[in-house]
């Protein structure tokens, strides 16, 4: 059984017992992300994460890590276009050191200007880390050609030069502003007792004000056709193609898991069978759905070598169009429905991936989380329902195309069989 309930200053709680397990994971979930950044703060939502460990007034950087290690737990944080979350994950008797650890690193930082000089650093060395990794580079520039002007075209980690700009007011001014309650969702899940868990919890988060909240803007893509060449003396061309996708909990989503699945999400996968397998023209390709609140896209990837880039193009536009004309067959779309089934039941269960499907579901969705209503939904697709979503996600007429390599022979033959 779940159990949520809004404590006084409008956080969120959802919490799901598990009692055969000895684990507890907890996750803070932050309704904020690259998309809610100002213009003067791109990278500020990451830039926070990082500095919410660097201590507190009761502990050192050294301290929080010392501390989660000596009980044998887990604490980290991660930061995406459309929140940012704070967990941990320990045994179930020291659920109370995992709660006020992350009370403490959300509320009480002291965002220390010579830790901010330090990490700038740190965050600039990833920023080049990821240039420096051309599938990496792909992936984050074809979501910015996709969306071009839209929030969700903005990089997660900011620009070197947007990082080296923030100083303490600049942390103090966006988490007054975005850490309020009424954006916080607080889940748990593991071995715990309901009632010391919501005691526990009002009592550790009570600082947090409730806040103003400002709603999002809905997101959109603006559509057409764009290529970007990105020119890298490296070995391989990296292509990285962008479709129309759905929004999350859209009646597409989740024939477009099915169709993904079949398309480039496994080894019986079109795109791996014909171009690894058969050709041996690449060693990755796959395909992934990126699905938020009110937009989402359809992404596929491979690496090659530089004289096979166009050849690959071709053949993965050749499977679009096949996709287009024929649909899946009988056999592939079992398989891939069945896969999708099997994967996601076993992804749920650990109380780590419990924790995150209930977080995550009541941040963006504003729902609880039911395991059972996913897999009914996984279940209830039907041929027809892919029949119905290949035309609107396999659009060639709204696809960006990101290439990272040595361009300079094959981009115009790239470029010809794109139509850009």
């Amino acid at each position: 059984m779940i159990f949520n309930e809004e404590l006084a200053n409008g956080i969120r709680v959802i919490c799901e017992p598990i009692e055969q397990v000895r684990s507890c994971a907890v996750g803070v979930w932050v309704g904020t992300g690259s998309k809610n950044e100002l213009p003067d703060e791109g990278g500020i939502s990451h830039f926070i994460e990082h500095m919410l460990f660097k201590g507190t007034q009761k502990r050192s950087a050294q301290d929080i890590a010392a501390q989660m290690d000596g009980i044998g737990g887990t604490i980290n944080a991660f930061t995406s276009k459309e929140c940012t979350c704070y967990y941990a994950k320990v045994l179930d008797e020291h659920l109370d050191i995992a709660v006020d650890m992350l009370a403490d690193i959300v509320q009480n930082s002291v965002l220390a200007p010579k830790e901010i000089e330090k990490e700038q650093g740190v965050i600039c060395e990833e920023i080049l880390m990821t240039q420096d990794s051309p599938e990496d580079l792909a992936h984050e520039q074809v979501a910015s050609l996709y969306y071009l002007e839209d929030a969700l075209a903005k990089p997660i980690l900011g620009t070197e030069q947007s990082v080296r700009s923030f100083g303490k007011e600049n942390f103090q001014k966006y988490m007054a502003r975005q850490y309020i309650g009424q954006r916080i969702v607080i889940a748990v899940a593991g071995n715990f007792e309901k009632n010391k868990l919501f005691d526990m919890l009002r009592e550790k988060f009570a600082h947090v004000k409730k806040g103003e909240l400002i709603k999002d803007e809905p997101n959109t893509a603006p559509g057409g056709s764009r290529f970007l060449g990105i020119e890298k003396d490296i070995e391989q061309i990296h292509i990285c193609m962008a479709l129309p996708g759905t929004a999350m909990d859209s009646d597409d989503q989740y024939p477009l898991f099915v169709l993904s699945n079949a398309l480039g999400g496994s080894m019986s996968s079109r795109l791996f069978q014909r171009i690894r397998e058969e050709r041996g023209l690449a060693y990755t390709i796959y395909s992934y759905p990126s699905c938020y609140k009110t937009a989402g896209s359809f992404a596929l990837y491979a690496g090659t070598g530089e004289q096979q880039a166009a050849q690959v193009v071709k053949l993965m536009l050749e499977e679009i169009d096949d996709l287009k004309a024929k649909g899946l067959t009988k056999e592939e779309f079992v398989r891939s429905r069945e896969q999708l089934k099997g994967s996601y039941l076993l992804g749920q269960e650990g109380t780590s991936s419990r924790m995150n499907a209930l977080g995550k579901t009541l941040l963006l969705l504003n729902r609880e989380y039911n395991e059972q209503e996913a897999i009914r939904r996984i279940e209830a697709v039907t041929q027809e329902d892919i029949m119905r979503v290949i035309p609107k996600v396999l659009d060639i007429e709204n696809l960006a195309t990101v290439c990272v390599g040595k361009l300079k022979k094959q981009e115009k033959e790239i470029r010809a069989l794109l139509g850009v």
